[in-house]
């Protein structure tokens, strides 16, 4: 008969594996040093191969650990979550999330609901990395992550949340001195500022139905819509942005809406967990709170 898996050393390896350290997954699971090198020693010695590089001065995952470590991630979530479950609610969820999100929005409109989820939970904590870059929230050791545009085609769970509107806009500095384009074909003619987090042509639809496909040629192309802005306002071309980015611009009139009769794509916002079909409480009542607050949150996509 096997043995049963030994599921404290994966456990163990899961923290040292997300630490790249021995030291820093002792501390971070409460235990001796010595208790954690005896785990991977153990676990290794099940396993017939080494899982780590190891070197005076750094650690680092061997080729074949890589998969292992999110196998081991996903065995630990399954537990928190199996526990949690058993439990059934009988105290207030509790725990450390780790969250990804896009810079620009994550300011304008997570960090303003995280504010009140934190307020309502006191006992969950929440670690928020915003990146404009396309985080592996697996590798990363993300309980969840929102994205806008089109979720990946994978094995990770998503939900879409809500639509997330797009503007065509310049700033009247730019309109002055290079006209206002009356079609969306004339935009070929025109310096575009391209925001690479929706990559490729940009494609618009007329209201009579007519589609254009123009490539965004011009002086600058970012990850970010927020480092657009400068250029954007200075007259130096047109973007086509999120309206959480330029809506307070709009409003003032330092930025003004281009094309009203064409609209990009419909692009929306989406909410992405790791696969398996147990989550923590804590990241449940998270999940439905930015279900709500954000559907319903009506500012940054109008």
């Amino acid at each position: 008969m096997n043995k049963l898996p030994d599921l404290e050393a994966w456990a163990i390896f899961a923290a040292v594996a997300e630490q790249r350290s021995f030291s820093g997954g002792a501390a971070a699971l409460g235990l001796s040093k010595a208790t954690v090198s005896k785990a991977i020693a153990r676990l290794e010695a099940r396993l017939g191969q080494s899982l780590f590089h190891r070197t005076s001065r750094r650690l680092s995952l061997t080729e074949a650990a890589g998969p292992l470590a999110e196998r081991a991630r996903a065995m630990v979530a399954e537990a928190e979550a199996a526990e949690e479950a058993a439990r059934d609610g009988a105290t207030s969820p509790a725990g450390r999330i780790r969250v990804a999100a896009p810079m620009g929005f994550g300011v304008a409109s997570v960090a303003p609901v995280l504010a009140g989820f934190l307020d309502a939970h006191p006992m969950v904590e929440i670690d928020l990395h915003l990146s404009d870059a396309r985080t592996d929230i697996v590798a990363g050791g993300f309980d969840l992550a929102l994205r806008i545009g089109e979720p990946p085609d994978s094995s990770l769970r998503v939900r879409r949340l809500c639509a997330v509107d797009f503007h065509i806009v310049a700033s009247p500095l730019y309109l002055t001195r290079h006209g206002r384009p009356a079609h969306a074909a004339e935009l070929a003619r025109h310096r575009l500022l391209a925001y690479s987090n929706i990559p490729g042509p940009w494609r618009m639809r007329g209201s009579g139905g007519e589609e254009v496909v123009v490539p965004p040629v011009g002086p600058l192309l970012a990850n970010s819509g927020d480092a657009l802005l400068p250029a954007l306002m200075a007259g130096l071309g047109i973007a086509q942005l999120p309206s959480f980015i330029v809506g307070p611009h709009l409003a003032s009139g330092v930025l003004e809406a281009i094309l009203p009769d064409w609209t990009p794509p419909p692009t929306a916002l989406h909410l992405l967990t790791p696969p398996g079909t147990l989550r923590p409480a804590r990241v449940e009542a998270l999940i439905a709170w930015l279900a709500k607050h954000l559907r319903d949150s009506g500012a940054p996509f109008s």
